[in-house]
C-alpha cells in the first residue's frame, strides 16, 4: 500500500530524539517518522503488469504478466498514481501545519497500544485528505472521519506513561508543506514527489 506523506521539517527529528528517553518504556520506538495524508490500495495502483501495492510483487512470489523488474513495474504504479493524483491535487495550496503536543491512542485501530504520537494541527491537511478520500476509497478504521494527522513516535507498553508524555508539553513547530511524497513500503522508500505549488 503506498502512502502519500507531508515531508516533515528536521525539528520534529530533534523533538523525537529529545524525548527518546521518555520512550525507552515502550515496545517498539518509531526511528523513521511520518506524517500520511492519504493510503492507497492496491487496486488503484494494479495496471495488470505485475504491481500490487504494499504487499510484494504479486504476493511476494514473483511478477505477473511476464514483468521480472519489480523497479519498472512499481515505477509504473507510481505513474498510474501521479495521473490519478494530478485533477484531485490541482489547485491545492502549500500546507501549513503544526506540532502543538504530543498525544495518544489508548486502543488504536490497527497493531499493539498505545500509540504515542505528536499532534499534527493543519485545517489544510484535513481538507486535503478529505478530497483525497472522495477520489479514493477511504481505508477503514484510519481514514475519512476517523483520520488524525499525527507522526507516531512510538506503541506497546504502559498506558500510564502515554499519559504523562500526552501532559508534558514541547516547543510548538511551525511550517509549510509545499510538497506531498509517494511512500512506498515495499522498497521502504521515497517513490515520488508531488508539488503544491
Amino acid at each position: 500500500m503506498f502512502s502519500l506523506n507531508v515531508p516533515l521539517p528536521p525539528a520534529v527529528d530533534r523533538l523525537a530524539n529529545d524525548r527518546h528517553p521518555d520512550l525507552v518504556a515502550f515496545d517498539r520506538i518509531r526511528e523513521r517518522h511520518t506524517l500520511v495524508c492519504k493510503r492507497f490500495e492496491s487496486a488503484v495502483l494494479d495496471d495488470g503488469g505485475g504491481f500490487n501495492g504494499g504487499s510484494g510483487f504479486n504476493g511476494g512470489g514473483g511478477v505477473r504478466g511476464g514483468d521480472r523488474d519489480p523497479g519498472r513495474a512499481r515505477d509504473r504504479a507510481v505513474t498510474r498514481l501521479r495521473e490519478r493524483l494530478r485533477p484531485v491535487l490541482a489547485g491545492t495550496d502549500p500546507l501549513d501545519l503544526s506540532i502543538t503536543g504530543i498525544g495518544y491512542f489508548e486502543e488504536p485501530a490497527r497493531g499493539p497500544g498505545p500509540v504515542v504520537y505528536l499532534r499534527v494541527d493543519g485545517d489544510d491537511l484535513v481538507r486535503l485528505h478529505r478530497r483525497l478520500c472522495r477520489a479514493f476509497e477511504p481505508v477503514s478504521g484510519i481514514e475519512g472521519e476517523a483520520y488524525v494527522p499525527h507522526v507516531t513516535l512510538a506503541r506497546g507498553g504502559p498506558v500510564d506513561r502515554a499519559q504523562a508524555l500526552a501532559e508534558s508539553e514541547i516547543d510548538r513547530i511551525d511550517w509549510r508543506a509545499r510538497s506531498l511524497t509517494i511512500y512506498d513500503p515495499d522498497f521502504r522508500e521515497p517513490a515520488g514527489t508531488v508539488s503544491l505549488e
